[in-house]
């Protein structure tokens, strides 16, 4: 897949729309990572202006362009509503779990969408997008030892749970992983 399709790409699902963060999500990303529910379980550290939300989708497009893939904003399709962030990254410029260069699922959403399937919906389509469009072969997800929630989804939608490890300030996490030879979709 080329950079130019991928910053172009729209997906969708039953009731999302996956699409290239852009800058004019920005005010959204920062009300949702403002909330301090929101980061309970990612290293409890809330936006504090919106120009964090600028950084991060600044890094986000940067990954679009080197590795032709990264976080998508998720958008409601019946109200237009952007809900939070969901979708497969290349990791290659840091180290997680003792891992780098690999496929990673993650998501985040606002909380006034949680407990409504959506990140269940978005997980399954981005599983079934990685093995079957872009031919990933292992995809990884890592998540907060005490995050239930999150936890649940990856175990519903088939992760495979590896091993509890250590972040470099003492979080405990869980590594989980899905090979393409064992995905059902």
């Amino acid at each position: 897949m080329s950079t130019k399709k991928n910053m172009n790409l729209i997906l969708e699902t039953k009731r999302l729309i996956l699409r290239p963060l852009e800058f004019s999500d920005a005010e959204d990303m920062f009300t949702m990572d403002a909330n301090p529910l929101v980061h309970k379980y990612l290293w409890q550290n809330p936006s504090k202006s919106i120009e964090e939300s600028i950084k991060t989708i600044e890094y986000v497009k940067s990954q679009y362009e080197r590795n032709n893939i990264g976080r998508f904003a998720t958008i409601l399709k019946d109200t237009g509503e952007f809900i939070g962030w969901t979708g497969i990254k290349y990791i290659d410029d840091y180290v997680e779990n003792g891992n780098t260069n690999f496929f990673d699922y993650g998501y985040r959403l606002n909380e006034q969408f949680w407990n409504k399937g959506y990140a269940t919906e978005a997980t399954l389509f981005w599983l079934d997008y990685g093995f079957n469009q872009m031919k990933i072969e292992i995809m990884n997800a890592y998540t907060n030892a005490e995050n239930g929630a999150s936890n649940h989804i990856l175990q519903k939608c088939s992760m495979q749970f590896m091993e509890d490890y250590l972040d470099k300030v003492g979080v405990l996490w869980k590594w989980w992983q899905l090979k393409k030879s064992e995905y059902k979709n």
